[in-house]
């Protein structure tokens, strides 16, 4: 049976924002978070810890002893790292504003038509509202995506179902999946599990089944699906609808950008972008498949369930 304290104290480690690694009495390293695995060259459980590592301000050291054992729980930081941030926030920052700026603009010129004799009102109103909850929208996913980025936890310490989530999600999106004339069915294995919070499931769930409706087309099917396989467990949105080309598959996943400028109004940019937060999070991958006229497949591999 699994300690819960050492699971805790595994998971805590494991999903830490900082480079972390834990060394014995030798500088061999007995753990690294997944910070510190994937940015640092020679960082690997089992081998010594590059002395360099060591060297200057870049290490903060903490000695401790387990069971009559020394160790020592190390933070790394990175030359650089502040700067890289503050980069990216500005980024950010600027990104936020310029998609705001145009459902704004939209949304004014919906209100001033609606001043103007001989229009109708009530027409023009209904557009702004839509406007409005497009703005919403906007601004609830940035919201989520700085929640995310601040360390939010992803990884539960029990599994969840995952079809029963993928079957809620697909009920709610029903009527709006009618309208766009897009049938969504979900099929898959019901003892498939991951070790991730319902709330952060549900949310890479609903994103990729809402783009599906977005942009499948009309006449499309949406497949939700779940699956053990190998190399973990698969959940996976496909459609036969419009897809998008070979040279936009590689960047689905970027905050803000958009295949099909045309349709650039009937979502926000953001919904991918999060699905593969959450997955990275969750110690998963994420890969889109698609073609012009072929559909888009987005596939989401979790880690099996300790």
């Amino acid at each position: 049976m699994v300690n819960p304290d050492a699971l805790r104290g595994q998971v805590l480690l494991e999903e830490s924002r900082e480079a972390v690694v834990v060394l014995d009495a030798d500088g061999i390293v007995v753990a690294a978070s997944r910070r510190a695995r994937q940015s640092l060259d020679g960082v690997r459980e089992g081998e010594p810890l590059p002395p360099e590592l060591l060297e200057g301000e870049r290490a903060l050291v903490v000695p401790y002893a387990v069971d009559g054992r020394e160790e020592r729980l190390v933070y790394l930081s990175q030359v650089g790292d502040t700067a890289a941030y503050e980069e990216l926030r500005s980024g950010f920052t600027a990104a936020v504003s310029h998609e705001l700026r145009t459902p704004l603009a939209r949304l004014l010129s919906l209100l001033e038509l609606a001043q103007l004799p001989g229009e109708d009102a009530f027409e023009h109103v209904e557009a702004a509202r839509r406007e409005v909850e497009q703005i919403r929208e906007l601004i609830d996913e940035v919201l989520f995506l700085s929640e995310l980025e601040s360390g939010a936890r992803v990884v539960s310490l029990g599994a969840t179902a995952v079809l029963p989530v993928l079957e809620e999600v697909a009920a709610e999106l029903e009527e709006r999946a009618a309208r766009a004339g897009v049938e969504v069915r979900v099929e898959g294995d019901a003892e498939a599990s991951v070790e991730v919070r319902p709330r952060m499931l549900r949310v890479v769930a609903q994103n990729l089944a809402e783009n599906a409706v977005r942009y499948a087309g009309p006449g499309a099917n949406a497949v939700l699906s779940v699956r053990r396989t190998p190399a973990g467990v698969e959940l996976a949105v496909r459609d036969d609808g419009a897809g998008v080309g070979q040279a936009d598959v590689p960047r689905l996943f970027e905050r803000f950008y958009r295949a099909d400028r045309s349709r650039a109004s009937r979502g926000t940019g953001l919904g991918l972008a999060i699905v593969k937060h959450v997955v990275a999070s969750a110690g998963g991958t994420v890969e889109a498949r698609s073609g012009r006229g072929s559909g888009l497949e987005v596939r989401c591999v979790f880690p099996q369930p300790r």
